[in-house]
């Protein structure tokens, strides 16, 4: 991209109009079990995004896949891919705004110094959003069908598909699927934002696997919390991962965990044989402590990872220190970036976020940008210079412009809408099929492709 080209903006145009004389019970109470994603909502209740803008925000810190790349060892291979896939979660934080659901057919592009990315809205009953990214050093690409469920006091996010990166330079091919997400309190209480859930992380070409644990919030320790191991294709385990899916991962070799496990339990023994002033043991005051949190929770509910969280009567649960896990010799493999001072103004964007409706001055659709780009969405531009008014209106009338183009298209016995960008291949990876990236959307040739706005 030229020199001068590129704008980069500290926040946008307006901040986003307050939610709290929005009553969102009276918004989802007769949604309890229901898939959101179906559901027409409120824009007060929406972000200035397309989902597809969303997806791209998984290229946030897309340099730690270069620095994949550049690892001799397939083991620091993996730890670098585990790194990227528990960043692209970050950005969730205090996200509390729904992206706009994207037209089908709807596109979005994104070009930096050292990649580039593409996104089409493939289909419209199940949605589903491909992308495909690509660099010197790497391809990362797949496609999301998201599911959301209001379940009385929580919503609750479930990303299905199947997420792929591949460096040629190695001749491997890495998949995991994302973990999901809930969102606490939304009738009473502080919204707040938790990732659980196990992902595994395959690596095709050797065995190797990388399996963390997105820990539920059940004690204040466990906040954020993650961690997993690196395992050869014999099982052995050789690292150690930790860290907070907001802030930070790091590693260790599987030794010295193992010594450092080994002097934590020496520390809590130790506190535990101590007694308390009225003669009772400490470690009975800390079950009795646990009882009150997970007293409703079946055991083998709690044994499951992939469990809902459990429910909180109070507020977000208090959160110790963001490094107070630190284990001798350990490699920094991620720190998240800080956000905007601005931040909470404005949706809580990320510096990344706040860049994806900018148009650069070299965009002009049709020659340089493709029509059916989200950054020409109307109802997404309203909302981001606090029209809601104007935002509502939009989005009404492209829902029911999407709804007549299908019932024309029935009427004439049209074909079925093909994408344009992707097409579904059966993967030897995953077993199922997939959407990859057809190729030629960078030719830059849009002349025969019409605005969906």
């Amino acid at each position: 991209m030229a020199e001068g080209e590129h704008i980069i903006r500290n926040e946008l145009p307006a901040a986003m109009t307050s939610r709290k004389k929005i009553s969102v019970w009276s918004i989802l109470k007769n949604c309890i079990g229901k898939d959101l994603s179906k559901i027409t909502m409120p824009v007060v209740l929406n972000e200035p995004l397309s989902f597809l803008q969303r997806l791209c925000e998984y290229m946030e810190y897309a340099q730690i896949l270069s620095q994949a790349a550049q690892e001799e060892d397939p083991a620091d291979r993996m730890k670098y891919v585990a790194a990227f896939a528990v960043s692209a979660l970050a950005a969730n934080l205090d996200r509390l705004g729904k992206p706009f659901n994207p037209l089908l057919g709807e596109t979005y592009e994104l070009q930096k110094d050292d990649y580039r990315i593409i996104c089409e809205q493939v289909s419209h009953h199940p949605p589903v959003s491909a992308f495909h990214a690509e660099s010197a050093d790497f391809k990362f690409h797949g496609s999301i069908n998201p599911k959301i469920k209001f379940c009385g006091k929580n919503v609750e996010v479930h990303p299905n598909g199947i997420v792929t990166v591949e460096f040629p330079k190695w001749n491997e091919t890495y998949t995991w699927s994302n973990v999901n997400c809930c969102v606490h309190n939304i009738i009473v209480g502080k919204l707040w934002i938790e990732q659980y859930g196990t992902m595994e992380i395959t690596n095709h070409s050797n065995g190797y696997v990388a399996k963390l644990i997105f820990k539920t919030a059940t004690t204040d320790k466990d906040l954020h919390r993650v961690e997993g191991f690196v395992k050869d294709e014999n099982d052995k385990k050789l690292f150690f991962l930790y860290g907070k899916w907001t802030k930070f991962l790091k590693s260790c070799s599987f030794e010295n965990y193992e010594e450092s496990r080994k002097h934590e339990l020496k520390v809590k023994e130790e506190k535990d044989s101590s007694v308390s002033p009225n003669a009772t043991p400490r470690k009975m005051f800390s079950k009795l402590n646990s009882f009150k949190l997970n007293s409703f929770r079946s055991l083998s509910i709690q044994d499951n990872e992939n469990f809902p969280p459990a429910e909180f009567d109070g507020d977000l649960p208090r959160s110790e220190s963001n490094y107070s896990l630190d284990i001798p010799e350990s490699t920094l493999l991620w720190s998240s970036n800080p956000r905007p001072e601005n931040s909470s103004e404005y949706y809580n964007f990320t510096n990344f976020a706040m860049q994806l409706n900018v148009m650069d001055n070299n965009m002009k659709p049709p020659d340089t940008l493709c029509p059916t780009d989200a950054r020409l969405r109307p109802d997404i531009l309203c909302l981001e210079n606090g029209d809601l008014d104007g935002a509502s209106r939009e989005k009404t009338r492209l829902e029911e412009k999407q709804r007549d183009t299908r019932k024309n298209q029935k009427g004439a016995e049209l074909a079925d809408f093909s994408p344009r960008w992707f097409k579904k291949v059966y993967s030897p990876y995953t077993k199922c099929d997939v959407w990859l990236y057809s190729g030629c959307y960078w030719d830059r040739d849009y002349k025969n492709t019409n605005s969906l706005f």
